[in-house]
């Protein structure tokens, strides 16, 4: 579906970057030509925190309007080159659970359908432009939660007594990041827009914002509310969220 206008809904509040003194605001005629990087290992679980658990319909539509938000609600007039969508597929091996000591096929899991659903529901959306990694799967097992695991060691629980809920799987991408600080280098070399909007909260991306701001890109950070390290703070031009807690 093509949106030409969206209309901030009211459970969205912008906020921008604190400061103990008025700040004044001055920006040019033109408009900003903005491209929207988001870090879906970050966005899909701040955004279920946030509003709970979704289709994988609604959570992809839920995604559009939220950069969209970015675009036709600023203070500024902005113009939508493009939006990158980061994240990778999950595991379809059958790995051993310690608990039940049984093998688990992942890749009949709710999580998987889930996914696959939600990544095709993006390739249809307008200006989407999809950016899937790896997963580290040699490091790919389940491991206990650190409260099970505190419990277990003050000894409130016993082997016996854990739950399956105790275990958690152990994922970790690979290659997510490089493509976002690529893609970030590219837009600024190649002088492709003006301003760069990382939705995320990763330190990690701190010489690419650097980068970006010493080739004149105005970067922009939207962390959802979460609590950013004061490095990334610093190297950018501004927060701005449309999120409430």
């Amino acid at each position: 579906m093509i949106h030409t206008k969206l209309i901030r809904p009211r459970k969205y509040a912008l906020h921008y970057k604190e400061s103990a003194e008025p700040v004044g605001y001055i920006f040019e005629d033109t408009m900003k030509r903005t491209a929207i990087l988001v870090d879906g290992g970050f966005y899909r679980p701040r955004m279920y925190s946030l509003t709970g658990d979704k289709q994988p319909e609604e959570r992809a539509a839920e995604l559009e309007e939220y950069c969209l938000c970015h675009i036709n609600t600023a203070i500024e007039e902005r113009e939508l080159y493009r939006v990158f969508y980061y994240d990778c597929m999950p595991s379809r091996k059958r790995i051993y659970h310690p608990k039940n000591k049984v093998q688990v096929d992942l890749g009949q899991s709710p999580l998987y359908r889930w996914m696959c659903q939600f990544i095709e529901e993006l390739k249809n959306k307008r200006k989407f432009a999809l950016r899937l990694g790896e997963l580290s799967e040699e490091q790919l097992g389940y491991k206990l939660k650190t409260d099970a695991l505190k419990k277990l060691y003050n000894g409130k629980v016993t082997l016996e007594e854990l739950g399956d809920d105790d275990f958690e799987l152990n994922i970790q991408q690979k290659g997510v990041d490089m493509k976002i600080g690529i893609d970030i280098a590219s837009l600024a070399y190649k002088k492709q827009v003006d301003q760069i909007i990382l939705i995320s909260g990763d330190s990690d991306f701190v010489p690419a914002a650097k980068l970006a701001r010493r080739e004149g890109i105005d970067f922009v950070l939207d962390p959802m509310l979460a609590d950013i390290k004061d490095n990334l703070r610093e190297h950018i031009d501004g927060i701005e969220t449309f999120v409430e807690r």
